[in-house]
């Protein structure tokens, strides 16, 4: 059985990640919440992760008990163990794993400007050319991957590791009342439409917990319209 580590449902982006990959697959996990205290969580989380943050993954095997780290290493981990972690077809496994390693890497001006908070509706004060420049390319890569496999979802057919990678965005997508061209727009209204995303923002809003340096990151981005919690 896998036991997997995440911080609070509303704010923890890198969690939702391999949450709603294994929850949409229905691979069975057990799932162990960590809430996010103010300042540093190092020494809290150290005690089942390595790098002492979230997501972890634990898994107890005949010899030893196995930890994977980092959101991108839980899914590849996942990938060898599991069937449909990625698409099946040579071409749209390629492209979506560079898909998923560049939101990985990437996008820190939409991390840093529009942060998770999944019970907020926020009037941004503005999109700054760095941030439009990430919305244009997140676009183009649904876009994309779109037209060239069929959809519904980027790779194809079925849910993959990729749409999980792209699940936060979404959530960010729908706070800061941003919309996308309907090709995408579909797309969208796909994701926030599957039970594993209904699931996982129903519990975010009903978290009672609240860390304040997520609260500040929200308030000073624009004014809030809704608070749903």
């Amino acid at each position: 059985m896998y036991r997997l580590h995440i911080g609070n449902k509303n704010y923890s982006s890198w969690s939702l990640r391999p949450w709603v990959l294994m929850t949409e697959l229905s691979i069975p996990f057990e799932e162990q919440m960590n809430p996010l205290d103010s300042g540093s969580n190092w020494e809290k989380f150290r005690q089942f992760s390595p790098n002492g943050l979230v997501p972890c993954l634990e898994q107890a095997t005949e010899s030893n008990n196995m930890i994977v780290w980092d959101s991108l290493a839980i899914i590849e981990y996942l990938a060898e163990l599991e069937d449909d972690v990625w698409p099946r077809s040579k071409e749209a496994r390629a492209w979506a794993r560079s898909a998923t390693a560049e939101m990985h890497s990437g996008f820190s001006s939409l991390r840093n400007q529009w942060a998770m908070n999944c019970g907020l509706r926020i009037k941004p004060h503005e999109i700054s050319p760095a941030l439009q420049k990430e919305l244009n390319r997140i676009e183009e890569l649904w876009s994309e991957g779109l037209s060239r496999f069929g959809g519904p979802f980027l790779g194809g057919d079925n849910f993959t590791a990729v749409d999980a990678f792209y699940a936060p965005v979404i959530f960010r997508l729908r706070t800061f009342g941003y919309t996308m061209p309907k090709i995408v727009a579909d797309y969208y209204e796909l994701m926030l439409s599957l039970d594993s995303m209904q699931r996982w923002d129903a519990d975010a809003v009903q978290e009672t917990w609240r860390e304040q340096g997520h609260e500040k990151e929200a308030l000073d981005t624009g004014e809030v319209l809704k608070d749903f919690r």
